[in-house]
């Protein structure tokens, strides 16, 4: 497989460097790393993004998970390998990626509320932002077709 072309994000350099400043805000939320790759992974997973499901497992895998815990993120109902805390951001980023299968209020109350029972709003903020920026980016690789694994230099 091979994409179509490079993705908007590498072509265009003024998007390069607003897309890498708000990746890098998602670092100052004070959320480990390991969880905000957990819900960019499940992101991804809903929306079919196989380039993102690719490079965030690897990344999760950087941050310190285990394979349990990795191959586990689509099933983290079931799973045990979760805590709290991780399940309550992992039904956010669901919630928040599947707007359109919601009428009415995208994120009930009763989920935010348990969300920010384990979360402060700096760590909301950047729950939230790396929500958003995987579901830009599975929209970019899908519309040009990006492969796993593709790298662009």
């Amino acid at each position: 497989m091979q994409a179509r072309m490079k993705s908007s994000a590498y072509v265009l350099p003024d998007a390069v460097k607003g897309i890498g400043a708000l990746i890098k805000a998602t670092g100052e939320g004070g959320v480990p790393q390991e969880l905000l790759e957990f819900v960019a992974l499940r992101t991804s997973q809903i929306n079919g993004c196989s380039a993102c499901v690719y490079g965030h497992l690897a990344n999760a895998r950087k941050a310190g998970a285990t394979d349990d815990r990795l191959f586990n993120v689509g099933t983290w109902r079931e799973a045990p390998f979760y805590t709290d805390a991780e399940r309550a951001a992992l039904a956010l980023a669901e919630a928040a990626t599947r707007l359109a299968d919601r009428s009415g209020d995208a994120v009930p109350d009763e989920l935010w509320d348990e969300v920010a029972d384990h979360f402060d709003e700096k760590q909301l903020s950047a729950i939230i932002l790396m929500i958003g920026l995987t579901n830009m980016f599975n929209r970019l690789n899908a519309v040009i077709k990006e492969p796993a694994g593709t790298t662009w230099d």
